[in-house]
């Protein structure tokens, strides 16, 4: 009843906001003991602020009048050791975030207090400032426009010299935490975005150009942890996998925040990026493949370099980096001789040129983007200076196409590598470019590569020629003795599939002939399979491996994640001290299991253990391992009769299992028993009793 008699106070009254402001003026110092109190009071100010905004005009024009963000400047100066600037950047980014009158981020912006919080000497050591902070600065980032971007900019003299909300939030680029990366690349972007001319200005200066070269930088690095895992001493193939997926998504990326870039419409930023790409990046890479080297000065391997290229024509299709890409790739169609005669051009001319992404620079000067017919005349011009570097209107003309494999150089001596991931990556390149459905026709005439209707239809006008010769190296991958591992046979095929597609005319006998010989080989496996264990599996695992693979061979180039280079890499080049483990352990097993068998003669009564113990224990016999050669078995008979249409002609077999039984069961004269749920104990199949271990109950059921 008495409480009645007492009036209520409507929080959000512009009374007692400026009750709130008083009381915030008040405080002089800020400690532990009255650090509860100061932030109920920044609280309810922030509280106020957005409800007034939208509601009552007249509290946001009290909050200019008392100068309230004066005075959280000054809070946060006085602070001091209190543990205050978490909150304080967390309701100064609330109030940011929700405050929607244009009038009323402009005042924010304005009278440099948004700077003066930004600048302010945090103490970063420990703790979660950092996050507060970041999210504080990606909030204004959100903000910002064409209009308000100016007020962030410290000037001298009509010069912008520093942007204090770039210049801090670039200093945590590559922080630990990937929400913090995460948070200051979009900050970045935002700022790309509604950047005027005197920011530009700023942004391309050598001090905040920098960030660029410094991104393309950590950008090789990770390329050179990737080669470091793959050669790695101590970490099994499953741990490698694990981290190579790991960084290269890291990598990923960076290609998409540089796309991101790329996408904004400004002429200068475009620029200035695609220069550090092309030269850090790109230009390195293509001379480690065009002089035929494992790997480049800053040792960064051939593997390495071929998925990188690919991962890029991949992610920045559709962009104008594609045809400087395409134009630098040029060089790795030469034979040696035309690499020689296009590197002693090129050499006089370093010193004002930097190969043709220069070129492309220079024709971007020459004319306004914007213009209608600009990118014609620029790629013209490109053309005409790559004929100038590498005069391969000539060169290819003169060069007989009947030279043998040791003569040719740069890409095409990465095809006939005896290096099966070296040979597929230079593959997987090709097709990339060729893929590329924004490069441009003369440019791809002058590579190799016409575009037809489709990228599913292009052919190479230069590579025409050794088509053949491909077509043969990727017939023997397939038909080696002893068969090679079945991710290599996978990849081959997808390769060999869109040769084929592009082949207008038949093989040659002694390519037939590869195919046959492997084709038999595969069926020949697969039979055995008929006679172990997992034989009643073998319709079923056909089932799903022909539609598995009917996929990945219908995959497109855009598509494949060329990761597999890495991959394979990782299995053909095993670490010496690995090898070395896994020998060591080999014949310390064979010491025990032959310290246990003399115990077992001297002792007669101890029952002597199975002869195939010791294979059980090393992983090569036993249910798994047979399991998984079965399918192996299955897989590789699969790419086969997916392949043979392609080479003799005809359409691809609607069902292989009925196929499969009509070639081997009804020509067998064994039955089979279609579920091994029908079998009952203590019969015999496939003439020989079938032993299935569970190991985990370490029991044995013969059936």
């Amino acid at each position: 009843m008495w409480r009645s008699l007492w009036p209520t106070i409507d929080r959000f009254s512009l009374h007692h906001f400026r009750y709130i402001v008083n009381q915030l003026r008040e405080i002089r110092v800020v400690d532990k003991r009255n650090r509860e109190v100061v932030l109920d009071l920044l609280q309810s100010i922030v509280e106020i602020v957005t409800y007034g905004d939208r509601h009552d005009p007249a509290i946001f024009e009290c909050f200019m009048e008392f100068q309230v963000l004066a005075e959280f400047v000054r809070i946060l100066k006085i602070g001091g050791n209190s543990g205050i600037e978490a909150a304080l950047l967390q309701y100064l980014s609330i109030m940011i975030q929700n405050v929607e009158n244009e009038h009323a981020i402009y005042y924010c912006f304005s009278n440099g207090y948004i700077n003066s919080v930004i600048s302010h000497h945090y103490e970063f050591d420990g703790g979660d400032l950092i996050p507060y902070y970041v999210s504080f600065l990606r909030t204004v980032s959100g903000k910002i426009g064409r209009d308000t971007i100016c007020l962030l900019v410290k000037v001298h003299q009509d010069t912008a010299i520093s942007l204090p909300l770039y210049d801090e939030a670039l200093k945590f680029a590559n922080h630990g935490e990937k929400m913090i990366q995460i948070a200051v690349r979009a900050l970045t972007l935002n700022i790309y975005s509604v950047a005027d001319e005197m920011v530009y200005q700023f942004l391309t200066t050598p001090t905040a150009s920098a960030y660029f070269s410094s991104l393309i930088l950590n950008l090789k690095n990770k390329c050179l942890h990737v080669d470091a895992i793959i050669n790695g001493v101590k970490e099994s193939f499953h741990e490698k996998k694990r981290e190579l997926l790991s960084e290269t998504d890291r990598i990923l990326d960076d290609f998409y925040y540089l796309k991101d870039i790329l996408c904004i419409p400004e002429q200068r930023l475009n620029k200035l990026v695609t220069e550090n790409i092309v030269n850090m990046l790109i230009l390195p890479m293509l001379l480690t493949l065009l002089n035929n080297r494992l790997s480049n000065d800053t040792g960064l391997s051939a593997i390495t370099c071929l998925y990188v290229l690919c991962r890029l024509l991949q992610v920045f299709d559709g962009t104008n980096l594609v045809n400087v890409i395409g134009s630098a790739v040029l060089f790795s169609f030469m034979p040696p001789n035309v690499t020689d005669a296009a590197e002693s051009v090129v050499s006089a001319r370093l010193e004002q040129v930097n190969g043709l992404a220069v070129c492309y620079q220079e024709g971007e000067e020459m004319v306004d983007l914007q213009h209608e017919g600009a990118e014609n005349f620029m790629m013209n011009y490109v053309l005409k200076h790559s004929l100038e570097f590498t005069e391969l209107s000539s060169c290819f003309d003169s060069s007989p196409l009947e030279n043998s494999e040791n003569e040719w150089g740069g890409i095409f001596s990465c095809i006939f590598s005896r290096n099966h991931s070296l040979m597929l990556g230079s593959l997987m390149l090709l097709f990339t470019v060729a893929d590329s459905k924004d490069l441009h026709y003369q440019l791809a005439a002058k590579i190799g590569f016409s575009q037809v209707k489709t990228a599913s239809e292009m052919i190479g006008s230069t590579v025409a020629g050794h088509i053949q010769k491909i077509v043969n190296q990727l017939l023997k991958v397939l038909a080696s003795e002893p068969p090679l591992s079945v991710p290599i046979l996978l990849h081959a095929a997808w390769f060999l599939r869109k040769l084929l597609v592009f082949l207008d005319q038949k093989l040659e006998d002694n390519d037939c002939h590869l195919f046959k010989t492997s084709y038999e080989g595969s069926c020949g496996r697969l039979y055995e399979e008929f006679d172990r264990c997992w034989f009643d599996y073998i319709p079923d695992v056909l089932k799903s491996e022909w539609a598995n693979c009917k996929t990945a061979l219908e995959e497109s180039s855009q598509s494949k994640d060329p990761f597999f280079l890495l991959e394979l890499a990782s299995i053909q080049n095993p670490p010496s001290g690995s090898m070395a483990f896994l020998l060591l352990s080999s014949f310390l097993l064979l010491f025990i299991f032959l310290l246990f068998y003399l115990c077992c003669l001297l002792l007669k009564s101890i029952v002597l253990p199975p002869a195939s113990f010791l294979f059980n224990i090393s992983g090569n016999t036993g249910p798994a391992f047979d399991w998984q050669r079965m399918v192996d078995c299955v897989k590789v008979f699969v790419l086969h009769l997916q392949l043979k249409p392609f080479i003799f002609g005809g359409d691809p077999f609607d069902n292989p299992l009925a196929n499969l039984k009509n070639s081997y069961l009804a020509q067998s004269g064994k039955r089979y028993p279609s579920d091994l749920s029908l079998a009952s104990f203590g019969s015999e199949v496939l003439e020989s009793p079938v032993k299935l271990h569970f190991l985990e109950l370490g029991q044995e059921i013969f059936m």
